[in-house]
């Protein structure tokens, strides 16, 4: 697979994302809609950033399980959370899922008034690459 993690010099460097992930070569590309806290009986996991964000990880990892590919496949996470959350709680959970070994993704992160539902406190999308 032709991908590349891009961290410059004269930019900062972070355990926890890159700067930018290049795919060289034509590969199979899995874009991943929005997941929030919802466990598979449609109804939110919990009132914290921190249970929400466990709950989308665990649905990205379901969606690219059946693609045949896992959470290092992903070269972009785009994550929004609710103004006046916390989300060191949704890094936390961030870090629990994913493998200090495999290189970051890119990641955007956006502090938005609301989502879809009151209850919502944070949505993931992200690009893997298998």
């Amino acid at each position: 697979m032709g991908v590349r993690h891009i961290n410059p010099e004269g930019l900062h460097r972070s355990p926890a994302f890159s700067q930018a992930v290049v795919v060289e070569q034509p590969t199979k590309t899995i874009y991943i809609g929005g997941q929030n806290g919802v466990g598979a009986d449609g109804k939110v996991v919990g009132p914290t950033v921190g249970e929400q964000a466990r709950q989308a990880f665990r649905n990205l990892a379901a969606i690219l399980d059946s693609e045949g590919a896992g959470l290092a496949n992903i070269v972009h996470w785009r994550i929004a959370v609710v103004d006046g959350t916390t989300f060191d709680e949704g890094v936390a959970a961030f870090q629990e899922v994913w493998n200090r070994a495999d290189p970051p993704p890119a990641i955007t992160v956006h502090v938005v008034a609301g989502l879809a539902g009151p209850e919502f406190l944070v949505e993931i999308d992200a690009v893997a690459v298998v």
